[in-house]
């Protein structure tokens, strides 16, 4: 009688922990902590249920990004989430996530919408260079409120951020502020296209000026010539269009932009996100 007591008792404890962690989030499961899992819901992970992080997969030293995790599958009425990163700082967004000995998890289980949940998060890439890796844990649950092997979970793919330096330019201090000018693209960040706008102003006697614009990735190869020719005073908007012309539908990632117009050299930094 005693051990029956015993057993319903460590069974009961089980349950209310499990449905605790259910509604308040899970912690410390992903691979990044040894692979524990979701093993409130099923001992094993099922392929069935998809987990994915989206995202840069390039950032500066101590750059903030804001990124995604997905999931589908499974019984597709609810859904739970574990994120660690190795090296990196994470952080909430809104009050859907909530961040747990430097981990973030759900605050509660948020419905699918359209076969799908997410949820938006932040990353912080360290002060070295070095390549970091995102963890991942998802559930898909039917909400039952009864963690049992009918709710299904898996680990997501690691997602690799590559933290960079940045890039040095040299800009010829001689030009007075406010003759040439290079605007921040917008949108940004964009899909697929954006738009760039410069000012220049003729120098002395000349009527026109030599202007190049053009487009370079994080490794500072060039992915697409918008502007090379004689231009006249005044203030022009060009676009950049991620799948036209020569440029062959381009990863997501950092990109920069450069304008020369005469000696003047200014370069910025915009976001393409897929």
């Amino acid at each position: 009688m005693k051990t029956n007591l015993l057993l319903l008792s460590i069974f009961l404890s089980i349950i209310i922990y499990a449905n605790i962690n259910y509604q308040h989030g899970i912690n410390g499961m992903t691979l990044r902590d040894g692979g524990i899992g979701c093993i409130c819901h099923e001992l094993t992970p099922t392929d069935t249920v998809n987990v994915w992080i989206e995202g840069l997969d390039t950032l500066f030293r101590g750059e903030t990004a804001q990124y995604r995790i997905l999931i589908t599958g499974g019984p597709a009425v609810a859904g739970g989430f574990n994120i660690a990163s190795y090296f990196g700082d994470l952080d909430t967004v809104d009050t859907l996530t909530q961040k747990i000995l430097g981990e973030l998890t759900h605050t509660s289980p948020n419905l699918f919408k359209n076969d799908t949940v997410s949820w938006n998060f932040l990353y912080t890439a360290p002060d070295s260079l070095l390549v970091d890796t995102l963890y991942s844990v998802a559930n898909s649950v039917n909400r039952d409120s009864i963690p049992s092997n009918l709710d299904q979970w898996n680990f997501g793919e690691n997602f690799i951020v590559n933290v960079v330096d940045k890039p040095v330019y040299v800009q010829d201090k001689s030009i007075q502020p406010g003759k040439f000018i290079l605007y921040q693209n917008y949108p940004n960040p964009f899909n697929p296209s954006t738009k760039i706008k410069f000012t220049i102003s003729a120098a002395g006697t000349q009527r026109s000026v030599s202007v190049q614009l053009k487009v370079y990735d994080i490794l500072g190869n060039e992915v697409a010539n918008l502007v090379d020719e004689e231009k006249t005073e005044g203030s022009y908007e060009v676009e950049f269009n991620s799948y036209s012309g020569s440029v062959q539908n381009l990863s997501s990632g950092i990109y920069y932009y450069q304008l020369k117009a005469g000696s003047f050299i200014q370069t910025n930094k915009m976001l393409l996100m897929k």
